[in-house]
């Protein structure tokens, strides 16, 4: 298992209970074939660039252990949910 870095940017007008309910998923997610050390809600920050015509978003940070061939199912999934802008996984 290696150590993975995962932030994802979601879109400004999901609520508090959206935020929790698509860190739960991702946790969820990622706990199937690894684990999760650390979830962090950075809040609200502005963006360099408009994406999808908004100027913020909301970023989570996961820091996790996985298989390295979870990763491709997990950037599956964020590219087909609904609210989330971009994300990014880094191998550490």
């Amino acid at each position: 298992m290696s150590k993975y870095e995962s932030i994802i940017i979601v879109n400004p007008n999901i609520d508090e209970a959206g935020i929790k309910a698509l860190e739960e998923k991702f946790t969820g997610l990622i706990n199937e074939n690894g684990k999760v050390e650390s979830v962090e809600n950075m809040g609200k920050k502005k963006l360099a660039y408009d994406i999808n015509k908004f100027n913020e978003g909301t970023y989570l940070l996961f820091n996790f252990e996985a298989n390295p061939n979870s990763i491709q199912e997990l950037e599956r999934v964020y590219r087909i949910t609904d609210g989330i802008m971009k994300f990014i996984v880094v191998k550490k």
